[in-house]
């Protein structure tokens, strides 16, 4: 632990050994050597060497500092980073081995939050750390009662604005209607994701209001490559035409929704680049399946989690929905799989569901590798065997700072993507969130989770409602929103996003600053920042906090699956991972 008091103990010692001298009659001989009675000037009385003076804990603590860093051999290894180092106790330097110019978008993300160095090697980034943070949040996380809630408990050393509630806690319910029944009865202050059915009468109430979420997401029809018949690109390409996608939006979501065209929403610069998907006809699907040899459709299942999402608001209708689809259109027997969440998020996105899947996605930052790079890259195993014919394009096109300038690039990603049908996209979901109407600043981000601290219930403490029950709070190994949500609320990052728009601001850096080709990214560190704990924040914990997540030599790099996916992802590999992997 970074020590905050050893000023104050060197100070003790110096004292006693200083009466340990004076009792041995060392006084006396020091006296010899004083000016004379009559000599009372400052010069007189000092000698040829310098005062000592009294340190503070600051320059105790600087002169303590070492400085650390984590390293990929070279750049071969195919990733964005090369390095990060610690240059002084309060600036991190990022080198990267080619630009990124959504580098300041990604770091604002929770994943990349920082904890103590100290508690993630007593963790071993494992055990207490997966259900127990330390960060430099409004919120300390002060329990978790697996299956009914987590409690929160302000932190009054926070070195910002600090949390209006005493105490906020998290709650959760799958059920939309079961969320909403306990908002109208007062026992919690809000919810997420109000059943679409149930918009109007939320609006309608005049103890509620509605919270429209801005957040660009998209449901998907998922395969895996590496298993029959899902192996054959016609096969994939028959199904995209034999789903009617236009009834899904229409029977299923609330207004405002759209039929997916594209993988990403047209709200992400050069999402919707390139040719449209395919429209609705059953016909020559039939006709295409036949071509790949199954004239008579074939069996698998249709696997999903029943939990609501913006993307997906009612799981298991919309999943009987495909069943009856797949049927009638195209004579494909589908039986319908419901899993635990954790188990179905670790088998769909580690590429092991033998059949079809619904999952989907909502922006975790605005741009356009977000949605693509993260599905599409060489290192996600979640569709099978990756296409250079589309990662290859996205690695050039994230280079690219200018977004015109990149358009071409996209264009070619996305008609491989139309081509090749790793997924099918469905649906762009609008989606509300709601709150008891005495609730101050409540608010739905475009990017993020709702920050508890800049809500006012009006009282002591705020309860929250969301989806499900988190997986872990080691966010720097999860994907799961509900688990990114309470992780926000202790756990800081180097930047964050406003609440009204996408834009980053400083948040434990004061600043980033990129080179002229965004290769090279110094972060100046917010001074006098305290953990949970009540250790000091510095660029040493910056580094152990990416190290863990970035670098597979790492002895912390262990987590909840082990995958690190948006370290892997979103910076094009882990640094130093054993080869083959």
């Amino acid at each position: 632990m970074k020590s905050t008091h050893k000023w104050y103990i060197l100070t003790v010692l110096f004292l006693a050994l200083s009466f340990f001298i004076v009792a041995c009659g060392g006084a006396a001989e020091t006296t010899e050597e004083e000016p004379a009675a009559d000599d009372t000037s400052t010069e007189a009385v000092t000698t040829d060497e310098e005062p000592m003076e009294e340190e503070t804990p600051a320059e105790e603590e600087m002169m303590e500092f070492e400085p650390t860093s984590v390293a990929a051999e070279n750049c071969d290894y195919g990733g964005k980073i090369s390095s990060i180092e610690a240059t002084s106790q309060y600036e991190v330097v990022f080198n990267l081995c080619k630009p990124d110019p959504a580098f300041l978008a990604k770091i604002a993300f929770t994943p990349f939050g920082i904890q103590p160095s100290e508690w993630i090697a007593e963790t071993g980034g494992t055990g207490d750390i997966l259900e127990h943070p330390i960060g430099t949040g409004p919120y300390m996380l002060d329990e978790w009662v697996r299956g009914d809630q987590i409690i929160f408990k302000r932190f009054d050393g926070y070195w910002g604005e600090p949390a209006i509630a005493e105490t906020a806690v998290l709650r959760w319910s799958t059920e939309g209607a079961a969320r909403l029944l306990e908002l109208q009865a007062g026992t919690v202050d809000m919810i997420t994701n109000v059943s679409p059915d149930d918009f109007e009468a939320v609006e309608a109430d005049p103890n509620l209001q509605l919270l429209p979420s801005a957040n660009p997401n998209v449901l998907y029809l998922a395969m895996t490559n590496t298993f029959e018949p899902f192996d054959n690109p016609q096969v994939r390409q028959a199904i995209a035409m034999g789903i009617d996608r236009q009834r899904i939006v229409d029977n299923f979501y609330p207004e405002g929704s759209t039929v997916a065209e594209y993988f990403t929403p047209c709200s992400i610069p050069n999402g919707c680049a390139g040719d449209p998907w395919y429209e609705f006809d059953a016909e020559a699907a039939r006709a295409l399946l036949a071509e790949a040899g199954y004239p008579d459709g074939f069996e698998t299942s249709i696997y999903y989690r029943d939990v609501f999402r913006g993307y997906l608001p009612e799981p298991s209708l919309v999943a009987v929905e495909f069943q009856t689809q797949l049927r009638e259109n195209l004579g494909i027997e589908a039986e319908v799989v419901v899993m635990e969440s954790g188990a179905f998020i670790d088998e769909s996105t580690s590429g092991r569901l033998d059949g079809f899947y619904l999952l989907g996605w909502g922006a975790d930052y605005p741009h356009v590798t977000n949605f693509l790079d993260f599905h599409f890259s060489a290192e996600n195993p979640q569709f099978g065997n990756p296409h250079p014919e589309i990662y290859e394009k996205l690695l050039e096109a994230s280079t690219i700072a200018n977004a015109a300038d990149s358009e071409s690039l996209y264009a070619e990603a996305n008609n491989a993507i139309r081509e090749l049908v790793p997924m099918i996209p469905i649906a762009h979901g609008a989606s509300a969130d709601a709150a008891l109407a005495g609730v101050g600043n409540a608010y739905v981000p475009p990017f993020g989770a709702t920050s508890f601290a800049l809500l006012d219930p009006g009282k002591d403490t705020l309860v929250y409602m969301q989806n499900a029950e988190p997986i872990s709070v080691y966010c720097t190994d999860e994907t799961d929103g509900e688990s990114l949500r309470p992780c926000q609320q202790v756990v800081e990052t180097l930047y964050d996003y406003k609440t009204d728009s996408g834009d980053t601001v400083p948040a434990l850096a004061t600043s980033c600053t990129g080179n002229e080709d965004s290769t090279v990214w110094t972060c100046t560190l917010r001074e006098g920042v305290t953990f949970h704990d009540g250790s000091s924040f510095d660029a040493n914990d910056v580094v152990a906090s990416w190290a863990a997540g970035i670098d597979a030599s790492n002895p912390y790099h262990v987590g909840n699956t082990g995958a690190f996916e948006y370290y892997s992802y979103l910076w094009d590999g882990l640094m130093n991972a054993p080869e083959g992997e």
